[in-house]
């Protein structure tokens, strides 16, 4: 459940703190701020630092600032608009249009005004390209669809700053001072998680939680480094 933890997956984290290994908690989500995302993890019962908390949103601010992009329009909830605090968000003569997640509120005026904007030359930026996730009722459309109608409707392609986009794989192991090659990336998303993971270098090991589907890994492509039940069996492959 999307509020619950994975069983074991909370020793697991610690088994491998405990082993020397660092650990980062990198995640696609733009339906919540980074604090907040920090507190559920909180409350999930997994201690994290906030250095260790890898999103899409600090990436798009930074994109935004050497892009010189001044004045943004926010396809977002309120909620996540507060990760971008440092940009002037603007409904007209925007240099850039940041797609997040808006939910059920997502619509045509939405959707049309984010298309005129780009039409009228401002980048296309999304702060990931998701096509679903699992929610507690169930998998639900992500961002990903809502980006490729803009991206579709223009003729442009969007600049994604979170995963699969290997800026992000390099962000988190230039934080951790690691090669590609030294890490390892855990996740269910054949596509994002662990397709992505591997093209910047690192291993991908899948796990059948969350949104995994066994359809969906067979027309992928993709080949993981190791598939395992879940989380709490990450250990005993890695620490072998």
């Amino acid at each position: 459940m999307e509020d619950e933890p994975v069983a074991g997956a909370r020793a697991a984290v610690e088994r491998l703190r405990a082993a020397g290994l660092a650990v980062r908690f990198v995640t696609n989500t733009t339906a919540h701020s980074r604090a907040r995302t920090l507190d559920k993890l909180g409350r999930l019962g997994f201690a994290v630092e906030e250095r260790e908390l890898v999103t899409p949103a600090a990436l798009a601010v930074e994109h935004c600032r050497a892009q010189h992009h001044r004045r943004v329009a926010l396809v977002m909830n309120d909620e996540v608009k507060r990760d971008f605090a440092d940009l002037e968000e603007a409904d007209e003569a925007v240099d850039a249009v940041v797609m997040g997640d808006l939910g059920e509120a997502f619509g045509y005026d939405v959707l049309n005004r984010a298309f005129r904007h780009v039409m009228d030359g401002a980048e296309l930026i999304a702060l990931q390209k998701n096509r679903y996730w699992m929610r507690a009722d169930g998998l639900s459309l992500d961002v990903g669809p809502f980006v490729a109608a803009i991206e579709y409707a223009t003729g442009r392609e969007a600049y994604v700053v979170g995963k699969p986009a290997p800026e992000f794989f390099a962000e988190v192991l230039g934080d951790l001072g690691v090669d590609a090659g030294e890490a390892a990336m855990v996740g269910d998303d054949i596509e994002s998680d662990i397709g992505g993971a591997q093209r910047a270098g690192l291993a991908g090991i899948l796990v059948r939680t969350g949104k995994y589907r066994e359809d969906a890994v067979q027309a992928s492509g993709v080949e993981p480094a190791a598939t395992v039940a879940s989380m709490a069996a990450v250990p005993d492959l890695l620490l072998a």
